[in-house]
């Protein structure tokens, strides 16, 4: 007779089971096998029995370890002590399959063996180890290249897309960017000192295949500048195939920027009215290719659910070029970090924080002047108050 038969039922039907995984590390680890014992007796009570009981971390680090621990400690007791770690994950997600090899040795070495690739913030999550072996599954995690990512009030592991390396897509070096900020905000990252956590996400194109819109405080969203080009012969070969150019395409289109001659199979975009939401290039890839004067646009504000409501984030600079070093996004970012951590409350995020300042206080703070593209609805008061010194 099972002693976890509400566990079990989640291994029935088609799809692939998080128990299934959890029964076979139990084979070879107790502590497994508890925290599986200990979730099904909060699926029977409905009742979590995880406590907050200190802050726990290795020599140096303020973050990158997630201190959980049992209320049920005499009856799980190998879970009375269940720590996480986030590990700082390769740009991209790229590993050889001996530094995967590596990364699992050492966790079955010192840890439940229990995994999660990857967290929501892209980190490799190494799920359950006691605090005696904190220090030394660091220790052995740097011996062969890896590094914590951020928790608590700090900058969260920086993430990327696969960028040039696998996309055609991409208008930007996602991957050194990503590399890039990491390596320059060690200190954010590793030591907290911030209101809250700061999210930066970088896509190559606008299709954002990492949700940085959605999820991040920074988002960094590869864009071009000039005209899509457009190959004239390869649109009368998609007018010749299934693809029903008009219906699909065209009338699609966002911002209805589109023209298609069905007699004469041409096809005409006005790029001023273009919101490069790339859905004309996913469906015509051979025909229609992004510009060729790239950058990225520069949105900031987003979040899930916490605290207050979910935010998507707003255009904040249309069009930056991005090129080593970098130089104008950093200043930017540190600009943001300033306002950001001078006028937070705690636990509020940047888009809370420019909602409840006003995003004309967040501009001038950090530099910038206003443009369209910021805009996020047109206005419904008819009143504007100027401040003192802006009028003669």
């Amino acid at each position: 007779m099972s002693d976890t038969p509400l566990l079990d039922e989640l291994e029935n039907g088609p799809w692939p089971s998080f128990v299934t995984d959890m029964k076979e590390a139990a084979e070879k680890k107790p502590a497994a096998r508890d925290l599986m014992r200990q979730l099904e007796l909060s699926y029977k009570e409905r009742v979590g029995h995880w406590k907050h009981g200190g802050i726990v971390g290795v020599k140096g680090y303020g973050g990158g370890v997630i201190g959980r621990y049992s209320d049920q400690p005499a009856e799980f007791p190998n879970v009375a002590e269940f720590h996480t770690f986030r590990v700082n994950q390769p740009s991209g997600w790229f590993y050889t399959t001996k530094v995967l090899r590596q990364l699992c040795d050492v966790w079955d070495k010192h840890g439940s063996g229990l995994t999660n690739f990857h967290g929501a913030t892209g980190d490799i999550i190494l799920l359950g180890a006691p605090t005696s072996e904190l220090q030394p599954t660091f220790d052995e995690l740097s011996s062969i290249g890896f590094d914590l990512g951020g928790s608590g009030s700090d900058l969260r592991t920086p993430s990327a897309c696969v960028g040039p390396a696998r996309c055609e897509y991409a208008c930007i070096d996602t991957l050194d960017i990503c590399n890039d900020i990491t390596r320059t905000y060690q200190e954010q990252l590793h030591r907290p000192q911030f209101p809250y956590k700061f999210k930066i996400k970088v896509s190559g194109c606008p299709n954002d295949c990492v949700a940085a819109i959605a999820r991040s405080d920074l988002s960094i969203i590869g864009t071009w500048k000039s005209h899509i080009r457009i190959d004239a012969e390869a649109v009368k070969q998609y007018a010749g195939s299934s693809l029903d150019i008009q219906t699909e395409v065209v009338d699609l289109c966002p911002t209805h920027c589109m023209k298609y001659d069905a007699v004469a199979k041409t096809l005409a975009i006005d790029d001023a009215e273009c919101n490069r939401c790339m859905h004309c290039i996913n469906l015509m890839p051979k025909a229609l290719r992004p510009g060729v004067e790239r950058g990225a646009t520069l949105l900031v504000g987003a979040k899930a659910p916490i605290v207050q409501g979910a935010l998507l984030s707003w255009v904040l600079v249309p069009f930056m070029k991005m090129e080593p070093p970098y130089t104008e996004l950093k200043a930017l970012i540190e600009k943001i970090f300033d306002w950001w951590d001078e006028n937070a409350k705690m636990r509020e995020r940047l888009g809370e924080l420019i909602k409840r300042e006003g995003m004309g206080d967040f501009l001038r703070a950090v530099g910038l002047k206003p443009v369209p593209q910021m805009i996020m609805r047109p206005r419904a008061n008819p009143y504007f108050f100027w401040r003192d010194g802006e009028v003669k």
